[in-house]
């Protein structure tokens, strides 16, 4: 790394290209750990609006949500942001950004941010002549691409979903609550195969089937089918492998992510499936080059997820800053979370292992678990060496603060082992808990934000969820905490009536 801010007497100068959730979070902490201003900010985000909660695009197409609600706010004062221009070129040798705007602006470091694109499969008829995505097809990836969703989904019927990851899952679900028909179509054996084992897939496939979508697996696309009449065309239906098809007005494609490395590979910097990454999370290649995010690949790693890409903003911002130099990331443990109308899911840590916990030899994993189909519940704990590695919760999940944190700190299990599954007096969820109770347990994962500092924010005047998200953070991660916390907001008492927080 070049010299630490300030020791030359000049400003240095930090370009971040993104302002997306990892772009927009590196920056929040970068200016927090640089109260005097020594470090002048420049970020490139290619899309026109301000700053959003992409883990809430789900909730604004089935109509929880507005634009409001999503924003995850304004950069610091002194950032120089640049909305709607691109980055086009990284040009090294001369440590500079060229963009879409003629602009060329120096650096002495450089941080990527570019997220992700989605995945489009090469199917045929899903594209024009041209190359555009045939009428009625979107995929689901940003803001603009939800609002084409919601547009088309105002004058459709019948929807098709290609893809049962999360994000296909968070997709038909969306739709469902919008009041249209609604068709998942996954080409692997079960549902969200990469977080949930196949009994868990089961299990959800038989929620959504409950909550009126239908669920089609081992069921790969084979084509789009246009209706030519009067123009280029729009889709018309979906052929899938067994020759069935499968009417649609509507097909949004959520066949996953890719980290996006275009400028990175054009830049001549070390990429495999995201842009290669050490413990500093310095480009290999470049060390003036940082990566943080879905576009970085630490130990052959690309997370995709939020909380991730946050612990590595946090790290190279304490490096940048000189705040702490000697910062290092050691790697993530994973959360993922489903919030979605019907649907409460999360899948924690190691979750691969079959439910009777036979399917590695030597495996000396303990494994817990229970299934009941009729209430669409499914609750399995790994435990390995006495602590807890792995989870998976799907539809009561009271226990899932109390697993999280277990699972974050290492810390020791209780004795009573089914209490990880089944709520006890001393086993429940940070919602349950009165407004006036001891509050250390942790409500947002993604920020670290604890019941107590919301009940802070609330003295301080936050009243709705937007208020205490500003304040706190909480909720503009994967959003999966956002019921705890209008919750939570509900059982406090007027500030008047309670006594400061020590």
């Amino acid at each position: 790394m070049s010299d630490l801010p300030g020791e030359t007497g000049a400003r240095r100068r930090v370009v971040v290209i993104g302002h997306g959730m990892a772009g927009a979070k590196f920056v929040d902490q970068l200016a927090a750990r640089d109260p005097d201003g020594r470090i002048a900010v420049t970020v490139y985000g290619a899309e026109p609006h301000p700053a959003y909660n992409r883990a809430l695009l789900s909730g604004m197409v089935a109509g929880q949500y507005r634009l409001d609600d999503i924003r995850l706010g304004d950069p610091p004062p002194g950032v120089d942001l640049r909305s709607g221009v691109e980055v086009t070129a990284i040009d090294r040798g001369r440590h500079e950004v060229q963009a879409s705007d003629g602009s060329r602006i120096p650096y002495d470091e450089l941080v990527l941010a570019t997220g992700g694109q989605a995945r489009i499969p090469p199917l045929d008829g899903l594209r024009t002549d041209a190359g555009d995505l045939l009428a009625g097809v979107a995929v689901f990836r940003t803001l603009d691409d939800c609002q084409r969703i919601m547009s088309a989904a105002d004058q459709a019927r019948r929807a098709v979903v290609l893809g049962g990851g999360l994000l296909g899952v968070e997709a038909a679900r969306g739709l469902r609550a919008r009041g249209l028909d609604v068709e998942l179509v996954h080409a692997e054996a079960h549902l969200m195969q990469r977080q949930l084992d196949p009994a868990a897939g089961r299990v959800l496939a038989r929620t959504l089937r409950a909550l009126g979508i239908g669920v089609r697996l081992d069921a790969g696309p084979v084509a789009v089918l246009g209706d030519e009449a009067g123009g280029p065309g729009r889709v018309r239906a979906v052929s899938i492998a067994d020759g069935t098809e499968l009417p649609a007005d509507l097909l949004v494609v959520a066949c996953g992510v890719r980290p996006e490395v275009t400028l990175a590979r054009g830049a001549g910097l070390d990429v495999r499936d995201g842009v290669v990454v050490d413990d500093t999370l310095r480009s290999v290649t470049d060390p003036r080059i940082y990566a943080v995010g879905e576009c970085a690949e630490h130990e052959g790693r690309v997370y995709g997820l939020i909380a991730p890409a946050w612990e590595q903003t946090e790290v190279l911002a304490d490096q940048l800053s000189g705040v702490n130099p000697a910062a290092r990331y050691g790697g993530s443990r994973t959360v993922v979370r489903l919030r979605a109308a019907g649907v409460d899911l999360a899948a924690i840590g190691e979750t691969a292992n079959c439910a009777d916990g036979t399917d590695g030899a030597g495996d000396d994993a303990d494994v817990l678990s229970f299934t009941d189909l009729t209430r669409g519940t499914y609750k399995k704990v790994i435990i390995r060496d006495g602590r807890l590695v792995g989870a998976i919760l799907l539809g009561e999940i009271a226990t899932v603060g109390t697993v999280t944190q277990l699972f974050d700190r290492g810390g020791a299990l209780p004795i009573d082992r089914l209490s990880l599954l089944f709520a006890r007096s001393t086993c429940v969820s940070i919602s349950a808990a009165p407004a006036g109770a001891p509050a250390g347990g942790t409500v947002c994962q993604c920020n670290g934000v604890s019941a107590e500092t919301i009940r802070a924010a609330h003295l301080a005047g936050a009243r709705t969820v937007r208020e205490v998200a500003v304040a706190t953070r909480a909720t503009t991660g994967c959003g999966g905490c956002r019921n705890e916390v209008s919750a939570l907001l509900s059982t406090f008492e007027e500030p008047a009536a309670l006594p400061l927080p020590s």
